[in-house]
């Protein structure tokens, strides 16, 4: 695949161009394994390595967030996807990939014109009554430009980059040769799952390059927080403070999320209602607002707890720069290109997690933790369920006794990921997106409100939550459901007990098991009949040798004969090779012992 890869002209400069960044950053052995390093010598592409001596010096982080950064929008993009992998990194890890910024030039108008054009059905400056060419952001798969619409409201233009979609399929195209690469060219690497890691990254790049599909996130997130009411406002302000009575005399939503016009919108091209608000990174404006930051920060942490808990769709990506802040100290939230999903079980487990952590009740913190990291069997072999438990009861137990406004549930999530990465144990990659989403609403919370009670807001949207999935019409209802999957099944089996008779007689029906144990006496009955056959033929060897060594004639060597001679430095040679096999055996043996 990688050589089909090659030939496509249309590839080989970035393959080559990847390859030579890979080698000056330090990672020249890969990029031989991935069978790059002919291709450069056959193109003749020069390398510049002023730089050699500074990158020498970096650390591994760092110079891997550099590369990522200079081989271009993919890799940022990828970056941005391994800083959600908490499980996987250490906290430097995940601080350097943090620093990856997509922000790059705009492109050139007359393109962007051009593919508006086509995608609006005419030209913006037809569409809009008015349409700034000069985008307002740009970054590395969109930029948005700033429009008025003939009725006088005013809305955002988000455009993909003309032709990002070719550079990126050119670049997953040997994503998982690269990911391959890496697992096999270092054992450390290896553990990060790379593979797995490039898969995820696949599908999420793919889904944020289709704009419709980011749109119907919004709605459905807009959708859910319908007559939403957020926590109690504190009495003690002055009438009106908190809301803003709207134009026809409702009051306004406390979390906004842009309106999408759909007669606009597509793949390419997305037009959202425009937000005019102090940018989440401006705490001065608020300051000079008016705005209340406590209030603002419980806000947006009961907005985002209610969509992991409750709605099972949330913004996986809360940082101040997707979020601004508006008058009656309301909430806007931006950008729905990542989000995360969460089934009702998931929420369930989450609920128990968090009420276990701020409870304190290390027993419910294992268990959901063990359901989690059940199915990935550990980086290097079985989970040690005893010894993991043993470190989380004791983790939690640390904990006991402080109060709910000193907890930072972000920290003990990232603590807690970080045992379970000392055990090479991996998260679901819905629950590693969760943990990173809940660790930024912290930090952005106690930007706002550096005072602010994370657990002590959490705490009783928590109990809601699983007591509403207790009540006695939601157990009637999944009660309802079980069995009517119990019913199916039941109406299924003479079925599926005829196929499986008729497989039987036809001689189609194959049994395996497979025991370990059994297996690594096979594997020992096999390495002992190689070696039993390897000392025969060392032994005949010396035998043969023996032979000619009587035999007169031939050429010789001090006297002896020559061909003799080459027999036992043959046997000498395999003599040794099976000591060293034997020896190496009896040792993996024994490392292998309790």
């Amino acid at each position: 695949m990688l050589w089909q890869a090659l030939v496509a002209a249309r590839d080989l400069g970035r393959l080559q161009e990847i390859a030579s960044i890979l080698i000056r950053y330090g990672f020249g052995d890969m990029v031989r394994r991935m069978g790059l390093a002919n291709a450069l010598e056959r193109t003749g592409r020069v390398l510049h390595w002023h730089e050699a001596e500074e990158l020498a010096h970096l650390a591994p982080h760092a110079r891997v967030r550099r590369a990522l950064e200079e081989m271009g929008p993919t890799f940022v993009k990828l970056g941005q996807i391994l800083a959600t992998r908490v499980d996987l990194f250490e906290p430097e890890w995940i601080a350097e990939f943090s620093k990856l910024q997509d922000s790059t030039p705009p492109s050139p108008y007359p393109q962007v014109h051009q593919q508006l054009t086509e995608d609006l059905g005419a030209p913006p400056e037809e569409v809009f009554a008015e349409f700034d060419p000069q985008p307002l952001a740009t970054g590395s798969i969109a930029q948005v430009h700033r429009a008025r619409l003939d009725d006088g409201g005013e809305v955002v233009v988000k455009v993909r980059r003309p032709g990002i979609r070719l550079i990126i399929e050119a670049d997953l195209r040997w994503f998982s040769r690269l990911a391959e690469a890496m697992e096999a060219g270092n054992s450390e690497l290896r553990h990060f799952h790379w593979q797995e890691v490039v898969r995820q990254f696949t599908r999420s790049l793919r889904r944020e390059l289709d704009f419709g599909a980011e749109c119907r996130n919004a709605e459905r997130i807009a959708a859910n927080f319908s007559g939403y009411s957020g926590p109690d406002i504190p009495r003690d302000l002055p009438a009106g403070h908190d809301i803003v009575p709207a134009e026809h005399g409702s009051m306004l939503p406390s979390i906004v999320i842009p309106r999408v016009h759909w007669q606009w919108t597509g793949e390419r091209v997305c037009v959202q209602e425009y937000i005019n608000g102090i940018p989440g990174r401006d705490l001065a404006a608020v300051d000079q607002a008016g705005l209340d930051r406590k209030i603002l920060a419980r806000r947006g942490v009961h907005a985002v707890i209610k969509m992991i808990v409750e709605d099972g769709l949330f913004h996986a990506d809360p940082h101040p720069g997707n979020l601004f802040y508006l008058p009656g100290n309301r909430i806007a939230f931006i950008d729905f290109g990542m989000v995360g999903r969460l089934t009702e079980e998931r929420r369930d487990q989450l609920a128990r997690l968090l009420l276990g952590l701020v409870q304190h009740e290390p027993m419910h913190v294992a268990d959901v933790l063990l359901d989690w990291t059940s199915g990935s069997g550990g980086m290097d072999g079985d989970i040690n369920e005893d010894a993991l438990t043993s470190e989380i009861e004791t983790f939690v137990d640390q904990h006991l006794g402080v109060p709910l406004k000193q907890l930072k549930l972000g920290n003990i999530l990232f603590d807690l990921v970080a045992i379970l990465r000392g055990h090479r144990l991996l998260l679901p990659p819905d629950l590693a997106l969760f943990i990173k989403a809940f660790i930024t609403l912290e930090g952005t919370g106690r930007e706002l409100d550096p005072d602010l009670d994370l657990a002590g807001e959490a705490l009783p949207m928590l109990q809601d939550t699983l007591a509403a999935r207790y009540a006695p019409s939601a157990m009637i209802k999944r009660g309802w459901r079980g069995a009517s999957t119990m019913t199916a099944l039941i109406a299924d089996l003479p079925r599926d007990l005829a196929r499986l008779l008729r497989a039987a007689r036809r001689g189609k029906l194959d049994i395996h098991i497979d025991v370990t144990h059994l297996k690594h006496l096979g594997d020992q009955v096999d390495g002992a009949a190689n070696r039993m056959v390897a000392g025969i033929i060392v032994a005949a060897i010396i035998v043969g040798s023996s032979i000619v060594m009587t035999v007169s004639g031939g050429p010789t060597l001090l006297g002896l004969p020559l061909i003799g001679l080459l027999g036992f430095l043959c046997a000498t040679i395999g003599g040794i090779w099976l000591l060293l096999s034997i020896s190496r055996s009896n040792k993996a043996d024994r490392d292998k012992k309790p």
